[in-house]
Order: structure tokens, then C-alpha cells, then sequence
């Protein structure tokens, strides 16, 4: 009786199922054009996600007469064209519109600003052998897919979305650590938000500095130090949020971040580590002079490393993520939809470890490059 019963409710799962699939075959050549136009959505969405912007803008939608409309506020542009020229990015109207100012007119392409005419004209071609093409700044008559704009691009000294946050994530830390430093001038015991942050400091004290620098020299880098693992730990989470702040996926972040720690440890570095560089101790001469310039260049890989890792990870993990999310707008069936949903959910937990992984890595590995440039010859 039982194998009767469930016999019959496979059958039943069966049927619907084979008629679901039927149903979308029947309405495949009219679902693939739309299926490829949502799916260069999504990849068009995903783009923009991780750019920075000239705006903040929450969200978006488009109502019923087509028209595009943005919940956020915008931000100073700020631009050198034979002078300083400083307007509001409301003016740009997220890349749909044309700004003058003092009689120029600046366009919005890509998140990038250029100088153009009234009618927002985009040139293109200038590094291609055809006839230079062009289109608007809304993009309506483009001829070259893969062409760059050719169209002079002024100094952009704007305050970005990314920066907004930098500024704001800067002063939420000071604010932070200020609060504790004044509640320990009162007591040696921790309270309020003192309580959460003393067993990080003292993990980056004890598990980073300490063991990577040394128990005597590890002092004068506990601020670089516990400012960048709170720094790129914060800017992570935040990431994560609904907010779209995506910084430390910007290569000129990650960057800034290792050109600090590259410059610490070089002038960090004492007799015994540029010994090490440009002559090795230990060696036959012939190697010493082989490995000088490997050496040399191994000064500035470490930091390079420090760089793209940050970056990379980041930047993997938004784009996998958004790209599950995207599958529940691919797939509309009671299958794929929820199967993308709890992928979704359970990689942004994952990502939650990696916030804080990568705020680790490049703590820990910019205390083991300092430890590095300070080590006394033991020999």
C-alpha cells in the first residue's frame, strides 16, 4: 500500500514537472529574445554594481511611461577644464543628460565625465583605422561596440560614492577608538563598545604584530596596523549591505592601501634587510649578483601581491553573488528560483567570513613584511 502511494506521487511530480518543461518549450522562441535582453540586464546591472558613481542612489525603477527614477541624493562634481568647475551631479541626471557649466557641457559615459556639445555628442574612433563614429549621451546611435570615446575627459577630482564612504567609514573608526581610549583614561576595565573592541585589538596585538615583528618593535606599528584591519573589515561588511558600497574592489583603493604598506616597510628597512637584498650573505659571489635584482624585484611584487588579492577576492565575490541573484530572474519556475535563493543566502554568509579573512590576510601579511624590514643578523 505504501509503495502504491508513492508510486503515485512521483508519477503526479513527473507529470507536472514534464508538463512545466513542455509549456516552456512551446514558448521557447518567444522567451529567448526577452531570456537574451534580461540577460544582458543582468550582466549590465553587475557592471554597474561594481563601479564607483558620481551619485548615491538606493534604487531604481521605471514607471509605466518608461521613464527611469532614482531614490538617492547626489554628490559635488568637481572638475578642472581651464579652471576649477564644481557642480552638482543632479545636473548629469545618472548619464541621461547634458551639464553646462560656464558654457561648457560635461556628459556622463560609463561613469566617466567628458567634455562634449549640447546634444551630449560621444565621439569615437580615435584609435581605430575607420571613420571616427559617434553617438549621444544616452548611447542611441552607437556604430562601434568596442570603441573608446575619443572626447577630452578633464581632471575629475570628484567626491564619489566610494569616497563618501571612506570619509564616513574614517570617521566612524575615530569616533570609535575615541570613545575607548577616554572610558580606559577613567578605568583599566572596558566598557560600552569597549567591550566588543578590546579582544581585537588585542588579537591583532597578540596573533599579528607580536609573533610577524617582534615583542620589542611591534609597538610603533599597532596603529597602521589595527587601522587597516578595521578599515578593510568595516568597508567589507558594508559591501554586503544594500547600500552598493563596493571600495575595496576598486583597484585605486587596494592600491593606496599597498603603496602605504610598501612604503613603511622600505623605509622600516635597516642594515640588515638591504644586506639581504642587494647581497645576499651566504652565497658564492656569481649568485649574489643574480639574486640582487630578483631580490629587488620581490620588494615590489609583496606589495603588488597585497594589491590584486584584496581586489580579486572582493570583486569574485560580488560577481558570483549578484550572478545567483540574477538566476532567480532567469529561471521563473518553483525550481530554479528558490535553488538560487538559498545559494544566494548561504554564499553571503560565506562572504561574511571573507570580509573578515581578507581584512586578516592583509594585516597579517603587512606585519610580516615590517617584521621582515626590522629583523636583527642573527649571525
Amino acid at each position: 500500500m505504501r509503495y502504491s502511494i508513492l508510486s503515485k506521487i512521483l508519477v503526479t511530480v513527473f507529470v507536472l514537472f514534464t508538463g512545466i518543461v513542455s509549456a516552456q518549450s512551446h514558448e521557447g522562441e518567444e522567451v529567448e529574445t526577452g531570456a537574451h535582453d534580461l540577460k544582458t540586464e543582468i550582466k549590465e546591472y553587475i557592471d554597474h554594481h561594481l563601479l564607483d558613481s558620481h551619485d548615491f542612489s538606493l534604487f531604481s525603477y521605471t514607471t509605466d511611461e518608461g521613464e527611469h527614477k532614482y531614490i538617492g541624493f547626489p554628490l559635488p562634481v568637481i572638475l578642472w577644464d581651464n579652471g576649477l568647475k564644481i557642480f552638482s551631479s543632479s545636473q548629469l541626471k545618472h548619464g541621461e543628460g547634458v551639464a553646462e557649466v560656464d558654457g561648457n557641457y560635461y556628459a556622463l559615459y560609463h561613469n566617466k565625465i567628458y567634455k562634449t556639445d549640447a546634444e551630449g555628442t560621444i565621439k569615437f574612433g580615435a584609435q581605430h583605422d575607420e571613420d571616427t563614429h559617434s553617438e549621444d549621451a544616452f548611447g542611441e546611435n552607437l556604430v562601434v561596440e568596442d570603441a573608446h570615446p575619443s572626447n577630452e575627459r578633464p581632471l575629475d577630482f570628484s567626491i564619489t560614492k566610494n569616497v563618501v564612504f571612506i570619509a564616513l567609514v574614517g570617521l566612524l573608526m575615530f569616533l570609535m577608538f575615541r570613545s575607548v581610549a577616554s572610558n580606559y583614561k577613567k578605568s583599566n576595565m572596558p566598557k560600552g563598545l569597549g567591550r566588543g573592541l578590546e579582544p581585537l585589538v588585542m588579537f591583532v596585538r597578540d596573533e599579528i604584530a607580536i609573533p610577524n615583528i617582534g615583542e620589542h618593535k611591534y609597538k610603533k606599528y599597532m596603529s597602521y596596523l589595527l587601522t587597516v584591519f578595521f578599515f578593510v573589515w568595516i568597508i567589507n561588511l558594508l559591501g554586503l549591505t544594500p547600500l552598493g558600497v563596493n571600495v575595496t574592489n576598486n583597484i585605486a583603493v587596494t592600491f593606496a592601501l599597498a603603496l602605504i604598506t610598501y612604503f613603511i616597510t622600505t623605509f622600516s628597512g635597516n642594515k640588515n634587510y638591504w644586506k639581504h637584498i642587494f647581497w645576499m650573505p651566504g652565497v658564492p659571489v656569481p649568485m649574489k649578483i643574480i639574486l640582487a635584482p630578483i631580490e629587488l624585484l620581490g620588494t615590489f611584487i609583496k606589495p603588488f601581491s597585497l594589491m590584486i588579492r584584496l581586489y580579486a577576492n572582493i570583486t569574485a565575490g560580488h560577481v558570483v553573488l549578484m550572478s545567483i541573484i540574477g538566476l532567480m530572474f532567469i529561471f521563473k519556475n518553483w525550481i530554479g528560483s528558490p535553488l538560487s535563493f538559498v545559494l544566494a543566502f548561504t554564499l553571503s554568509l560565506l562572504e561574511l567570513l571573507v570580509a573578515a579573512l581578507q581584512a586578516y590576510i592583509f594585516t597579517m601579511l603587512s606585519a610580516l613584511y615590517f617584521g621582515m624590514a626590522t629583523e636583527e643578523d642573527h649571525h
